[in-house]
């Protein structure tokens, strides 16, 4: 096993490996570990601050005082020109779940998930 307590060697539904990122953080796919490395510069060029990869702790979604779900980012950081804190996810498919889960975000905690489809330098 390699940090990711999910993956045992199998293939993915999506064809992703298990990958590295330059600061030796574990990420699901290559896109994501390739968009770490670009966050890293932002955050070493001081535009943004307070990076986490997979942060915790989880985001629990509730309705109406029901726990339907959990989300968890792949990347949280506060934005230093906005001082806003933004959540990202690296989305190669977008899976009805994920959809579902974006929506429950926004309806019960005002947080808008940023998708990112493409990313410079993927391995």
């Amino acid at each position: 096993m390699n940090g990711l307590g999910f993956y045992r060697g199998r293939d993915s539904k999506f064809n992703a490996r298990p990958t590295r990122c330059r600061q030796g953080v574990t990420h699901h796919s290559a896109m994501e570990s390739a968009r770490c490395d670009e966050l890293h510069v932002l955050q070493a060029g001081e535009l943004i601050r307070d990076l986490e990869a997979h942060p915790q702790p989880r985001f629990d979604l509730e309705v109406n005082g029901v726990h339907v779900t959990r989300y968890l980012a792949d990347f949280a950081y506060v934005d230093v020109e906005t001082g806003e804190r933004r959540v990202e996810d690296v989305k190669g498919f977008r899976t009805a779940e994920y959809q579902l889960k974006a929506k429950l975000m926004k309806a019960c905690l005002g947080i808008e998930i940023q998708e990112v489809r493409k990313v410079r330098g993927r391995r």
